[in-house]
Parts: structure tokens; C-alpha cells; sequence
């Protein structure tokens, strides 16, 4: 873990530039900076804190949108005026919608699933009025698995029409959705992909 009494904060005239990579699959995600009050702030809260050379203040990633990065870890390369900062983003972390601020939007990934899976379990927790998602949360269960089947009925006939476009949009929602009745149920996508490989193990020994 950092300690701050290495940090040359002289060389860096007071902002540190602020790596900030992927906890969970190591990607780059975007470049900050942080002075002392940001760190501390980062190190207190458990959210990622920049210091915003426009604004000339602090700005705590995601306060407004909802995307935080939650922070896990800190390093100081050896020269002590850079900080490596692992933290885990809930939701896209880019302004534009990308999952990074290096072009490396994999939106059409698997790996989205793990920000979507985090955003919904942060929007059942906090409950931010105007969010959808917390919308169906209050309506409850039972409104949560009708949406669910309504949506596999929707895919079901975008199937039949045989439009590849509307397919692909109906099966988001349908996945959206599940995720949602997977969350009010204490379970995740992740648990979902266990059961999937376990039966995928059964199968191969089978064959």
C-alpha cells in the first residue's frame, strides 16, 4: 500500500498523475490527477478523488453520474511522482460512454457484463431517484418477472420477423432484465455463467 511520505510532491509541483487500472482485468482506464487532499479523500471514502486542473478543485469520479470507481489499491512507481491507483468502476468510466478513455469501448464484450452487473447491485443499494433501474426495484418482484417474460416474448417475435437489429436490441433488454431479477434474488450473472460451466465440464466428461 502507498504511503504518502514517499511521494515526491515537490517534483510533481503538488498534482500527482494518477494511473487508474481495472482491479478486476488490469485495463487502463483513464489518467487523473490527484493533489493530497484528492488522495486522502480516495484513501477515506473508498472512491476514486481527482483534483481538477479547470475546475481548480476536487471532483469525486461518478458524483454526478452515478459511475464510480471504487477504490481497491494504490502503488507509487519507484521515482515516487506517479501513483498506479486498482479500482473497481461501476458503469462506464469515459464521459463519451466508453468503458475507458482510450477508445477501448467493449461495450459489445462480455466483460460489460461484470460494470453491469455492479451498477445494478449499486443502483438496488442506493436507490437514485430518476434511474430506471431503481424504478423497478421499487415496483417489486413480481413487476421485475413480468418485465422478464414481456421481454423474452418481444425477442421471441423479433425471431420470427427474422430482424437480426431488433433481435440483438430485444436480447439486451432480455439480458438487462434478467440481471435486474437476478440482483432482487441475491444472485448474479456470475453464478448464472458457474452453473453454465459446470454443465459444460458434465457434458465434455459425457462426450
Amino acid at each position: 500500500m502507498i504511503k504518502e511520505e514517499n511521494i515526491n510532491w515537490e517534483k510533481v509541483s503538488g498534482l500527482l498523475p494518477a494511473i487508474i487500472q481495472d482491479a478486476d482485468d488490469n485495463r487502463v482506464l483513464m489518467l487523473g490527477y490527484m493533489n493530497h487532499e484528492a488522495l486522502k479523500n480516495t484513501l477515506e471514502s473508498g472512491h476514486v478523488t481527482f483534483y481538477s486542473r479547470t475546475r481548480k478543485a476536487l471532483w469525486v469520479k461518478g458524483e454526478t453520474s452515478g459511475n464510480y470507481m471504487k477504490f481497491v489499491s494504490a502503488e507509487l512507481d519507484c521515482d515516487g511522482d506517479t501513483i498506479l491507483v486498482k479500482a473497481k468502476p461501476i458503469g462506464p468510466v469515459c464521459h463519451t460512454g466508453a468503458q475507458t478513455c482510450f477508445n477501448d469501448n467493449n461495450a459489445q464484450s462480455l466483460e460489460i457484463l461484470n460494470h453491469l452487473t455492479e451498477l445494478i447491485k449499486q443502483r438496488n443499494l442506493d436507490r437514485p431517484s430518476g434511474s430506471y433501474t431503481t424504478d423497478l426495484f421499487e415496483k417489486g418482484q413480481y413487476a421485475i418477472a413480468q418485465k422478464v417474460g414481456e421481454e423474452g416474448v418481444e425477442l421471441s417475435l423479433a425471431k420470427v420477423k427474422g430482424d437480426k437489429g431488433e433481435i440483438l436490441n430485444e436480447a439486451a433488454d432480455l439480458m438487462f432484465h434478467l440481471m435486474v431479477l437476478l440482483e432482487s434474488s441475491n444472485l448474479s450473472i456470475g453464478e448464472v455463467c458457474d452453473v453454465l460451466a459446470i454443465r459444460h465440464q458434465g457434458s465434455k466428461t459425457e462426450g
